[in-house]
């Protein structure tokens, strides 16, 4: 088959009506999740995945002299516990999901060695006209995380764009200038002052960030992200997991249960539709400006700059993001924060701030904001 001319498939409103019946209804047997425990190496696989070397997660004999007692997980680990939350979606066979943005709430520390189970269900379904693809429904998901003890330790509503392939790619219009451009280049110059970035990066670490410290309109130092290549992806892709990464056997049974799941590649042999991250022939025939960042990325990303800021003794109490466009190979991630303001609610010392990611072309990526508690001198 020609992979030019080749067409997927719609939405439809019996899919769709088959879809609703779902909402609310807790969901069974689900693909394992790529992390069972929070042991050391799969919170520093995760951590590294994003860029983040705090040590709280990364280096025992430094997280043993905090008040832990040892290494914890970074908020965003998580996504590594649960496909669903992480975008994993049923139903609408064959039509592209694109994960697009959570609240999360947090509610006690993940722990090393911490066994995490979770229960889900499909909480809503929402019509949608978007430049990217016309008709498209928002598909949204509630997944609770749970800890060894029953503890629930924090809760997410994640959701997905599901989308039609065909449309975006030939009457989508919020890529078409981005497709015309040349590729960019960058000059040594451009690339020294954005790694400056990296050199500067602050991780709060033992000193703590007392409430009473913090000024309303302050900025947070800017994250740097990028340059975005598919070696960073998969990077990512290591710690966290993937949705549909499989080898040999598991490949083929994933396909053989699920066949809306298997797009032929240029040699006709089924692959997954995760390969849009990957594979920039594949991404463009979908709509996307390149192969591109993935969603749960993005918003880990959102959540190490709150870390970084906040210190050991601080604790994120939730983060609420939304992925505004595609991050394609080549991009720079510019993310910038500022306290919202300060307050006090059930004798905890609160701080609440709002988060934007720019590209190098100041468009806009991700917004966000975060709700951190921290230590008070009272």
């Amino acid at each position: 088959m020609d992979m030019k001319v080749r067409t997927f498939p719609k939405i439809t409103d019996h899919d769709l009506e088959d879809l609703s019946r779902r909402i609310g209804v807790k969901i069974g047997n689900t693909a394992e999740p790529w992390c069972y425990e929070a042991t050391r190496d799969n919170i520093r696989h995760y951590a590294h995945g994003i860029g983040d070397d705090n040590p709280l997660w990364c280096d025992p004999a430094y997280a043993a002299n905090t008040q832990y007692g040892g290494l914890i997980a970074l908020p965003s680990f998580l996504f590594a516990t649960s496909r669903i939350v992480s975008g994993y979606v049923g139903g609408l066979p064959g039509v592209h999901a694109m994960w697009s943005g959570a609240d999360w709430t947090w509610h006690k520390p993940v722990k090393r060695n911490d066994e995490i189970h979770t229960e889900a269900y499909l909480k809503a379904l929402v019509p949608h006209e978007t430049r990217f693809a016309g008709r498209a429904v928002q598909q949204t998901y509630h997944v609770d995380f749970f800890n060894q003890d029953g503890d629930k330790v924090a809760e997410a509503d994640s959701w997905c764009f599901r989308t039609e392939r065909d449309h975006a790619r030939e009457q989508g219009t919020k890529y078409k200038e981005v497709r015309s451009r040349s590729p960019r280049r960058y000059t040594e110059e451009e690339l020294q002052e954005a790694y400056k970035l990296y050199a500067q990066e602050e991780i709060r670490g033992k000193v703590p960030r007392y409430w009473e410290d913090v000024k309303e309109g302050e900025a947070l130092p800017v994250m740097f992200k990028g340059p975005m290549t598919v070696t960073g992806f998969i990077a990512y892709a290591q710690g966290w997991g993937g949705l549909y990464i499989r080898a040999n056997k598991l490949a083929w049974q994933l396909i053989d249960a699920h066949p809306g799941v298997g797009i032929k590649n240029r040699f006709g042999i089924p692959d997954v539709p995760e390969r849009v991250h990957w594979e920039e022939e594949f991404a463009l025939e979908v709509g996307a400006p390149g192969a591109y960042d993935y969603g749960p990325e993005r918003t880990s990303w959102l959540t190490h700059q709150l870390t970084n800021w906040m210190g050991d003794d601080g604790f994120l109490r939730k983060a609420h993001c939304k992925v505004r466009r595609h991050n394609p190979e080549g991009d720079m991630l510019f993310i910038k924060g500022k306290v919202l303001r300060k307050f006090q609610e059930d004798g905890k010392f609160l701080v609440e701030i709002e988060q934007e990611g720019r590209n190098q072309d100041d468009e806009l990526s991700v917004v966000g904001t975060g709700i951190v508690e921290l230590p008070s001198k009272a």
